[in-house]
């Protein structure tokens, strides 16, 4: 049951994320600094590698983690170039990647020292 929801949960978040980084996001509220869109693609790839993480964390086959991490560092990295060549009002910011990586790295961390099982 838990498998079966982290997998819904992982897709859904997947696929929005796909298109939150293809539409034009005019309406996002300030955080006041002046490295917001940083901080929002640190979080959101944070929550990416976490919610996978954690799904590939309770298969019986176990996959190595380190694996998942590096999918999901090249699906930022192709998502970030995509968005630009797909849409003009989208641009190639290699900062963007930097803070989709470093998101990356905490939330694998995060997710692989808890124990989903103890949360049950």
């Amino acid at each position: 049951m838990l498998r079966k929801l982290l997998l819904s949960v992982s897709v859904f978040y997947t696929i929005a994320l796909i298109i939150v980084t293809f539409i034009n996001l005019n309406g996002v509220p300030s955080l006041g600094s002046s490295f917001d869109d940083k901080i929002y693609h640190f979080l959101a790839y944070a929550g990416l590698s976490g919610l996978w993480i954690t799904y590939f964390k309770t298969s019986k086959k176990r996959c190595k983690l380190w694996f998942v991490f590096v999918i999901i560092v090249l699906f930022g990295v192709l998502l970030e170039v995509l968005q630009h060549q797909l849409n003009q009002n989208r641009t190639y910011d290699t900062y963007d990647l930097l803070a989709n990586c470093f998101g990356v790295i905490i939330g694998a961390l995060i997710a692989a020292r808890i124990d989903i099982i103890k949360l049950k």
